[in-house]
């Protein structure tokens, strides 16, 4: 661990030294003299006086140096069977052009645009678009219902939308166009223009606010990049929520292009010329860092999927893509794999492809229990590689570094703090608790570039009131991460869960993260959940839900007194664990994650406040029953 010691050390004792130095990786307008403004903590900003384009970084200096045709972008889409191979120097051109047009539809420097659109060629266009000119994107994921988008366009307040006609899932064809049509009529703020792109599957009837993206496309000159402030945003990116104005994490330019290009090459050991897929949405943060613009700030080509781990058309669809387009590293998230080993635990499919250019295996989005890194681990024989970080964050906070000194893996944990996050597990009054105790992960202030500044507002500098209460008033110096977890001797962070997952047992507290992994671990489970329910005696007990193998044929009484006593033996009596039910599926949001939290709303009180991000409400509906009844 000599290397990256050294190299997380400095990042400590000497953070403007450190971060002025990755900022050489980095072209410049006007290279920044200082790295960190701290005049304004617990508010920091960092190369406060620097000067970049993203726009350029990402496209214009890998053509400048010749390598203009290199693979940029492989788009693969899984829902048409279409595949295509576009070039920096190709992809420049296009958003050179969508960034004329923005401008002659009166978007200027500053000012916000919605994009609203799937896994095509044209999402990764506008958002570079927008960079290019100095606007502000806010992406909203694709098919999100119309409220949801209203209470964005209300608080971004954008000067124009961006949508497709329609998006493509599974069985089904979603118009996107009734939505924003919807979307607008409910918002308070009214776009200029709406320019909306025809899919081929539907074309949506034109208002008089809308524009076809092919017209003012073609009709327009092409934009040069203008030049902004390493603390201007270039980005703003709303976190799910249940209820009120949604949180609009702001990412600042100069932070955001340092920190990813230090983590591709560190992080991921991707470099120019490496094919690199994120198996994520660009709706998503993991879409944003590393689909669109870490790739391509390293001059990698990376992949874009319109598709699903299983069911377009099969468990063999990753596997595929992967041979297909010779992938160096994939990026995705755990419930990925939990799908792909629930369809084919044999991994039969995986047999049918030559995947012999996949080097790594990198999970994150939610915790990754050890039978699903196991399973991963055996059938790849691959390094496989959590890590760990938030939308907040932008980048992240734990990891192997597979570029710099790959550490050894420990299941369970995303290993090491990156440099500049120094992670602390706090107890409850916020006094630092020894190696090998769970409690809250917090982040010593400040964060390191990348990480938010602050959430949206119009007034300069953002919402910091809301930020902060949000964020750094629960303990004086940090940031809450919202995650529990402990740190072992070696230094290996462990997260376990959201802090809401902790829960009291008679005067115990238990991590449902803990109890989860022994139910995983079970030879017929594909994934599982605990929530903790209100108990008149004991205040909080563990309910268990699992979720079977393809092809299982256990006996459900039997699976249940197994997996009753596997927690008794591996956790303790203490855990009280007696209930657990077989399903068909959990509920879940489009990114992947369990909704624990609205599960054990049902089991208290009958009711629950739904994510707006939920993937398939009907999932959850089925369960509610078995929730309550047993609660």
């Amino acid at each position: 661990m000599d290397t990256y010691a050294d190299t997380y050390r400095r990042s400590l004792s000497d953070p403007e030294g450190f971060w002025l130095q990755a900022a050489e990786s980095i072209d410049w307008v006007r290279s920044p003299a200082r790295a960190l403004d701290d005049s304004r903590a617990p508010f920091y900003r960092w190369f406060p006086d620097g000067v970049l384009n993203t726009c350029h970084n990402a496209l214009d200096r890998h053509v400048a140096t010749g390598r203009g045709e290199q693979c940029a972008l492989i788009w693969d889409s899984a829902m048409t069977g279409a595949v295509s191979h576009v070039t920096y120097g190709q992809l420049l051109e296009r958003v050179r052009r969508f960034a004329g047009a923005l401008r002659d539809l009166g978007v200027a420097k500053g000012d916000r645009v919605v994009l609203y659109l799937p896994m095509i060629p044209e999402a990764v266009v506008a958002m570079l678009a927008c960079a290019r000119i100095g606007a502000v994107h806010s992406v909203v994921f694709g098919g999100f219902a119309a409220k949801e988008l209203a209470a964005r366009i209300d608080d971004a307040r954008p000067t124009v939308i961006v949508a497709a006609s329609c998006g493509l899932e599974p069985g089904r064809v979603v118009e996107y166009k009734p939505i924003v049509d919807e979307a607008v009529a409910l918002s308070a703020h009214r776009p200029s223009r709406v320019v909306v792109l025809q899919r081929d599957r539907v074309t949506a009837p034109l208002g008089e606010r809308d524009v076809d993206w092919d017209t003012v496309t073609a009709r327009a000159d092409p934009a040069d990049c203008v030049p902004v402030a390493a603390t201007d945003p270039l980005y703003v990116l709303y976190t799910s929520g249940t209820t009120g104005r949604p949180k609009g994490v702001v990412r600042d330019t100069g932070g955001h292009a340092v920190a990813l290009q230090w983590s591709m090459a560190n992080i991921y050991d991707i470099g120019p010329g490496d094919v690199f897929w994120t198996a994520s949405d660009v709706g998503w943060v993991v879409g944003h860092s590393y689909i669109v613009y870490a790739p391509l700030l390293v001059g990698a080509t990376t992949v874009l999927y319109e598709g699903k781990p299983v069911g377009t058309p099969d468990a063999g669809a990753f596997w595929r893509v992967i041979a297909e387009h010779r992938v160096k590293a994939l990026f995705t998230a755990p419930t990925a794999f939990r799908a792909i080993k629930r369809a084919d635990p044999e991994a039969a499919k995986l047999r049918e492809h030559d995947v012999s250019s996949l080097r790594t295996l990198f999970l994150a989005g939610e915790r990754l229990d050890p039978e699903t890194y196991q399973w991963a681990d055996q059938v790849l024989d691959i390094p496989v590689i959590d890590h760990w970080w938030q939308t907040e964050t932008g980048w992240p906070v734990c990891a192997n570094p597979r570029g710099l000194d790959p550490l050894p893996v420990k299941p369970g944990s995303p290993t090491v703090p990156m440099p500049g996050f120094e992670v602390h597990v706090l107890d409850q009054s916020g006094t630092p608790v020894p190696r090998g105790r769970e409690g809250a992960i917090c982040l010593a202030l400040p964060m390191p570039p990348g990480t938010l500044p602050t959430l949206w507002s119009d007034a300069e500098g953002g919402d910091t009131e809301r930020f902060h209460e949000a964020y750094l008033a629960r303990f004086p110096g940090y940031y809450l991460t919202g995650d529990s977890g402990y740190i072992d001797e070696d230094g290996y962070v462990f997260v376990m869960g959201r802090t809401d997952d902790v829960i009291n047992v008679a005067g115990h507290r238990l991590s449902t993260g803990s109890i989860e992994a022994v139910l995983a671990a079970h030879p017929d489970v594909a994934e599982c959940a605990v929530v903790g329910v209100h108990d008149a005696m004991k205040g909080q007990v563990p309910r268990g839900f699992v979720v079977l193998k393809s092809g299982s044929g256990a006996d459900g009484d039997t699976l249940r007194a197994d997996l009753v006593a596997a927690v008794r033996a591996q956790i303790g009596p203490v855990a009280a664990f007696r209930d657990v039910d077989v399903v068909e599926a959990l509920p879940k949001t489009r990114s992947g994650k369990i909704l624990r939290k609205s599960m054990r709303e049902i089991a208290d009180t009958g009711q629950a406040q739904v994510p707006s991000t939920i993937e398939d409400p009907a999932v959850l509906d089925a369960l509610r029953p078995t929730l309550h009844q047993r609660a």
